[in-house]
């Protein structure tokens, strides 16, 4: 049977609307990424790793372990609390997830008891976990990907971009998620307001990366963007950056996830890879050309859509409406551990303040923004070099009013989640992200070694 548009329209719908037909609550599901690091300069060693996720789920009791092809577990997780410890991408990084809660001050105990325990177990070894957005030791820590067969496929996929000359300006590192590390946060999302969301925050983006940029790059302060955009995650540009046109309603969002590509999907157990490929043409052809991993090289296959393979659209947007009813803010540097819970704060508080945040854009930042789109503002201000013409005191001024917006916000909440904002204000004064701080540190005789241990203070 063929898929018709009506067909895949009432599937979308299904999968991200059905989830936000109810009221908003206060809950938030954090993600933090964090770079191992060895101390002495080599390479992370895997069997430090490895003995450390045993010690942790031995002490914390976390189960339904996952394992990768040599046996090695890469995921864990609490079943009461459901809080994850996991491996992204490689085990050159630690991602630490936790179950949604109302109260950030919980997130925080958590985290800081799991902290405290892997910095022991790691420090003992010789490694550390550090708040950077690119571990400092990419270039000799091992290339490879986590052997299971989602991250075999996604490298491959991020390999494949030779495949299409002029498709973009590609970079040449498609390994970056070996080595990128972001701080996410999942905020409950509801039907009236979602719309509101998605295109206020879109808005937000260019100063956002003033506040957080933490992975200097060659010209970058935040090469997170870049390293999304130009590799094979950009070939639609649908699949990236923010909504530089503002979504009218829930059509319009549906159009556009609608317009956005898929790249893989899986058959008995075997991930598919081909190329990306938007929903609406994937899903009008009688078969799709693809490839997958036999256990020892890439074979061809031929297979027909199935309705179901919208679960495996991947979105590497700023906000990302997933479908848990949530919207997913995924544009944000792993950050200094003792400041780690700023963005989510950050986040959190202007959701509550969401007309207001609305209005204060509005107001304020049409003078600043040079009649450029957010993505294009975004562009100018993730770069060490500030645009020409840059106002630095109304920038300033800007960001405070952002954040003391975002006080108020969680000053409502009345769980004294305000104190998460403080390091922010300094930020906002100097315009001195925790990248811009450490590499004006570097210019003035501190030493990368200095910041991964900074960095990495949680006090």
């Amino acid at each position: 049977m063929s898929i018709t548009r009506t067909m895949l329209t009432d599937a979308i719908i299904e999968k991200y609307i059905r989830p936000i037909q109810r009221p908003r609550t206060q809950r938030a599901g954090l993600e933090f990424e964090l770079p191992i690091v060895d101390r002495s300069g080599g390479a992370v060693d895997f069997a430090v790793v490895h003995a450390l996720t045993g010690a942790f789920i031995a002490a914390f009791g976390f189960g339904d372990a996952q394992r990768d092809d040599g046996g090695h577990i890469y995921c864990a997780a609490d079943p009461a609390t459901g809080d994850t410890l996991s491996y992204d991408c490689s085990y050159n990084t630690l991602e630490l997830s936790f179950g949604a809660e109302d109260d950030l001050n919980v997130v925080y105990d958590r985290f800081r008891r799991y902290y405290l325990f892997i910095q022991e177990r790691l420090g003992s070894a010789g490694h550390t976990l550090t708040g950077m957005g690119v571990n400092p030791r990419w270039r000799v820590n091992r290339c490879e990907p986590i052997a299971n067969g989602r991250y075999r496929m996604l490298l491959h996929h991020l390999q494949s971009y030779k495949r299409y000359p002029g498709a973009l300006e590609f970079h040449d590192v498609p390994q970056f998620g070996l080595f990128s590390c972001a701080s996410q946060v999942q905020l409950d999302a509801q039907e009236d307001t979602v719309i509101e969301a998605l295109n206020t925050f879109s808005r937000l983006e260019p100063w956002k990366a003033l506040l957080f940029a933490n992975s200097p790059w060659g010209d970058y302060l935040c090469a997170r963007d870049h390293f999304w955009k130009n590799s094979m995650h950009g070939v639609n540009p649908r699949n990236v950056d923010g909504y530089d046109a503002p979504l009218r309603d829930i059509d319009g969002l549906t159009e556009y996830i609608r317009s956005m590509s898929l790249y893989c999907v899986e058959r008995e157990e075997k991930y598919i890879h081909f190329a990306p490929t938007p929903l609406e043409e994937y899903f009008s052809r009688g078969s799709v050309r693809g490839e997958y991993y036999d256990g020892q090289e890439w074979k061809e296959i031929v297979f027909p859509p199935e309705l179901t393979d919208l679960a495996w659209l991947r979105s590497f947007k700023f906000e990302d409406l997933t479908y848990r009813g949530t919207i997913e803010f995924r544009s944000v540097c792993q950050q200094p551990v003792r400041q780690i819970m700023a963005p989510a704060a950050f986040h959190a508080g202007l959701m509550e303040e969401l007309p207001a945040l609305t209005e204060l854009l509005d107001r304020e930042a049409p003078a600043l923004e040079q009649s450029l789109t957010p993505s294009e503002l975004r562009e100018q201000y993730v770069l060490r070099k500030r645009p020409d013409g840059f106002d630095a005191g109304a920038a300033s001024a800007l960001l405070e009013k952002l954040i003391r917006l975002a006080e108020r916000g969680l000053e409502s909440r009345g769980r004294g989640e305000q104190r998460f904002l403080a390091p922010l204000y300094e930020r906002a004064r100097t315009l001195m992200s925790p990248a811009g701080e450490m590499l004006k540190g570097l210019e003035n005789g501190k030493t990368l070694e200095y910041y991964i241990e900074d960095f990495a203070r949680m006090d």
